[in-house]
């Protein structure tokens, strides 16, 4: 069973797996157009990390940013790929959108990629009801290799 946790980012693991995250993040996207997180950006006061876990074992990792009171952004999802299309991602985004519905956000957004590297992660957003929207917060509206979803809570 999946036990999805606070915190960690100063655990080795967790530290690796975002090490990996934003490797392939770069090796998709030019470094422009590439927005994740490093540890410190994550430790800021707005942003929530969660690790998920099973029997001991990192399974993966997302964050949940504060834009205002009433809209949150996920950030920094990434499953080890060793377990990837097992339920990581849906049961940390459950969580998130939990997490953000006892907030009171009314709205929960994100950034993520363009192209085939990104189509895994976008059809778990799709299957969650999100849906496409336009650039939001400070990210740059016309860049080609960023999509944006929101959805309501």
């Amino acid at each position: 069973m999946i036990e999805v946790r606070a915190g960690g980012l100063d655990l080795p693991e967790v530290q690796a797996l975002l090490r990996l995250h934003l490797d392939a993040l770069r090796a998709a996207s030019p470094s422009e157009s590439v927005h994740a997180l490093d540890l410190s950006g994550l430790r800021r006061p707005e942003i929530s990390f969660f690790t998920a876990w099973e029997d001991g074992r990192l399974l993966g990792c997302g964050a949940l940013k504060q834009l205002d009171p009433a809209h949150g952004e996920i950030k920094s999802m990434r499953t080890d790929p060793e377990r990837l299309r097992r339920g990581t991602g849906a049961a940390l985004l459950s969580h998130i959108l939990g997490v953000a519905r006892e907030r009171g956000y009314r709205r929960i957004s994100l950034e993520t990629g363009s192209g085939p590297t990104f189509e895994a992660s976008l059809a778990l957003y799709r299957q969650f009801g999100f849906t496409p929207c336009a650039a939001f917060a400070d990210y740059p509206a016309n860049d080609p290799f960023s999509r944006f979803l929101s959805r309501v809570l």
